[in-house]
């Protein structure tokens, strides 16, 4: 218990060069805690939100359908194999026609993507129960918050869509926009309308036919569909939000490195003056029989606390803020709905295990390593020149 004792007396007795070294530390540790947290809880909202809006517990797609190629949309829908059918039948799944088309708001000229789906539905959270509604010699039609601030279309208003059916024949009718629907994910509203299953198929003449089937989260072993349909799951469906992050996370990486590398500068400044200033005590503990070994520790130990310190004084002001953002959230600007992906109003960071776990161990491993550098020296040292204040 020596050594700790002696590094807990010196390290306090510097004062306040210990405590700007601990404050930095803390600030760098806090920080990273708190935007990574932030990073979770994005990731977490917009999986949730896709998997609630969009994908449910899986996907069947046609095997021309591509989500990011609107061009194959005109070729990408087929009748429903047996196993998908019955999915369907069994009400485990919902079948979704998508196309393109285009719309004239106030006279000008906008693609779209046309979805139909069942009015009946209750496999993912789209309220398309509102297409059942009369569309007053209209085709009913949803569109989302976002898309009717970007057209100025609202409930009521009349629009005249275009779309080429399956024949290759270009055809047109108005729609009547019935709902004005809040969507979290934004793939479900930019640009997007939504048209009864049924009343799509007629428009396209594409009889039982549909683009996507859409399974429910509670089915637990989803059949192989045959017929050039796929089943894509969870993995497959969020692997774009996931590399999102992942790049977010890259570009964090390198903000907390500088901010790290400040911090661990100033224990490095710290521990070389120390040893300049303490050549003689060193010279003394050695010439009393230390070993310079136990000498390097004790260093090492006095720079590590600086890292000890650093933690718990983050914890002093560091939770209580944390906490308070985890549970009231942190208000987000209206233009976050243009990010990509979807962002919540209020955004609710999470604090997991592991992430406070591994910021402490990478806070406390490069402490001790930065501290130990400048300590190594003292291995190399001639007791008789520390006596006499020389370096060597």
């Amino acid at each position: 218990m020596l050594i700790p004792r002696l590094a807990t007396r010196n390290i306090l007795g510097v004062g306040l060069r210990t405590w700007l070294n601990a404050i930095v530390l803390s600030l760098v540790f806090v920080l990273i805690i708190w935007v990574q947290g932030v990073l979770e809880g994005m990731a977490r909202y917009a999986k949730d939100a896709r998997i609630d809006f969009e994908i449910g517990g899986g996907m069947y797609w046609h095997e021309a359908y591509d989500p990011y190629d609107p061009l194959t949309f005109e070729d990408a829908h087929g009748p429903l194999p047996p196993a998908v059918a019955a999915l369907v039948d069994r009400g485990e799944a919902t079948p979704m026609l998508v196309a393109t088309g285009a719309i004239f708001p106030e006279g000008r000229i906008r693609g779209v993507v046309l979805r139909g789906i069942d009015p009946g539905q209750r496999i993912i959270d789209i309220p398309s129960r509102f297409l059942a509604a009369d569309g007053g010699g209209a085709i009913p039609a949803m569109i989302g918050e976002q898309m009717a601030r970007q057209t100025r279309l609202g409930v009521g208003d009349y629009v005249t869509v275009r779309w080429r059916d399956a024949g290759g024949t270009f055809d047109a009718d108005d729609i009547r926009i019935v709902q004005i629907m809040q969507a979290a994910s934004p793939s479900v509203d930019v640009g997007q309308i939504w048209l009864p299953l049924e009343r799509m198929r007629e428009m396209f003449r594409a009889p039982g036919e549909a683009s996507v089937a859409v399974i429910g989260t509670g089915v637990a072993d989803p059949p192989e569909a045959g017929g050039g349909w796929a089943f894509h799951d969870l993995d497959d469906l969020l692997a774009d939000i996931e590399e999102l992050i992942r790049m977010k996370s890259n570009s964090a990486n390198i903000v907390y490195g500088l901010l790290l590398f400040m911090g661990l500068l100033a224990v490095f400044d710290t521990q070389v003056l120390a040893i300049w200033r303490r050549r003689r005590e060193i010279g003394t503990l050695v010439a009393l029989g230390m070993r310079r070994a136990t000498v390097v520790g004790l260093f090492t130990l006095e720079g590590a606390m600086h890292g000890v310190l650093a933690l718990l004084l983050g914890a002093v002001y560091g939770v209580p803020l944390l906490w308070l953002s985890r549970v009231r959230g942190l208000p987000m600007p209206e233009m976050a709905g243009d990010w990509g992906i979807a962002i919540p109003p209020a955004l609710y960071p999470y604090y997991g295990l592991r992430l406070v776990v591994a910021t402490t161990l990478i806070v406390l491993v490069t402490v001790t390593i930065v501290s130990y550098l400048p300590a190594s020296k003292i291995s190399r040292m001639r007791p008789t020149d520390a006596l006499r204040g020389k370096a060597s």
